[in-house]
């Protein structure tokens, strides 16, 4: 029978290898079993230790070969999802800017379309000069009052416009925006409960960290997690942490361990690692995840779009620590600008635009 992948103690050696707490504590115990309770070292004739180092070679070099031939698979399907990830932000990019060479074009095109439709505003009124030979090559008459009234100003002033409930509504909801955005981003993008532990995040996994009596050890704790679910704590009494998670988790990646004898240590993965986790258990005090500051290093791993709105949260987050404009902001000013240089006629020394 084959025992190179063979899982079924894995169990065991978990827990003394969390015991020992060292690769070579537990390689002592394994020659230890083998010195004190098999013949392991006299061999089946007798003879001397060279046959048992021989066969420890024989094994290690078996384990080591599997090893490599693992790697390498590893490698390359790392390698294919790099290229694969690699064009498809290509993909990305090119029709991003496909979108923006088309979108030049149209503005292009409105622009030179709104030039044309153009009527100059002399000292003495409407030049209509270009207007009446467009006209009369047309063959159609153009008649003019020459009695036309001055364009009334446009009104631009807040106070001046009427409001509704709907803008008092966005209004609030701003100020609730504001308030909200106060304070400093949570420590490891997650939180501390009080009595039980504290949590941190980045976009694929969740670690919990739970204070122990010292000198603690794996056979004495009681850790389940389901997808939906975690329970953890000492066996000789309640659980510190049992309830339904936030959101689910993969189950088969996820894993515990006890450090320094006085706490335990839970990495959970998460099912969709595209998104924050508010909180561990869905009872639990939540964080504002608008806060969440994701690593700068992990941003070459996401896909183009993703990393494009990332980065603009990240961006606007900074504009307002400094008190400046956000982007969304910045383009309405942008427009504004615009729309001022189009319409030198008008007056906006008294205009209040939001």
């Amino acid at each position: 029978m084959d025992f190179t992948n063979d899982e079924r103690f894995d169990g065991l050696y978990i827990n003394v290898a969390q015991t020992t707490r060292g690769i070579d504590p537990l390689l002592d115990t394994v020659f230890s079993f083998l010195r004190r309770k098999t013949d392991f070292f006299n061999g089946p004739n007798g003879q001397d230790t060279d046959a048992a180092v021989a066969k420890v070679h024989e094994v290690l070099q078996k384990h080591v070969n599997l090893h490599k031939a693992e790697k390498t698979k590893k490698d390359l399907e790392k390698q294919r999802v790099l290229a694969t990830k690699k064009k498809k932000q290509q993909d990305v990019a090119a029709k991003k800017k496909q979108k923006e060479e088309e979108r030049e074009r149209n503005e292009m095109k409105r622009e030179h379309e709104e030039d044309s439709n153009v009527i100059e505003l002399g000292k003495d009124g409407f030049d209509i000069s270009n207007a009446d030979a467009k006209s009369s090559n047309d063959s159609k008459e153009v008649q003019i009052q020459s009695d036309v009234p001055a364009p009334a100003p446009i009104a631009t002033s807040v106070q001046d416009t009427p409001r509704n409930d709907d803008d008092n509504d966005k209004d609030d909801n701003a100020k609730d925006e504001e308030t909200e955005d106060d304070g400093p981003p949570p420590l490891g993008n997650g939180d501390t409960v009080a009595g039980k532990y504290t949590w941190t995040q980045t976009l694929s996994e969740l670690n919990i960290t739970i204070a122990l009596p010292e000198n603690t050890r794996g056979r004495d704790l009681n850790v389940v997690f389901k997808k939906n679910h975690l329970k953890a704590g000492l066996k000789s009494s309640k659980a510190i942490v049992d309830g339904l998670l936030s959101k689910l988790i993969i189950c088969d990646d996820s894993f515990w361990t006890v450090e320094d004898g006085n706490r335990l240590v839970i990495s959970l993965q998460k099912l969709n690692q595209m998104e924050w986790w508010d909180s561990i258990c869905k009872d639990d005090p939540k964080i504002d995840v608008k806060k969440v500051q994701p690593e700068s290093s992990k941003l070459d791993d996401l896909d183009g779009e993703t990393r494009q709105t990332v980065e603009k949260m990240m961006f606007d987050q900074r504009q307002k620590s400094m008190g400046l404009p956000t982007s969304d902001e910045q383009k309405k000013f942008d427009a504004v600008e615009k729309f001022k240089k189009a319409h030198p006629e008008m007056d906006f020394s008294n205009a209040k635009i939001s």
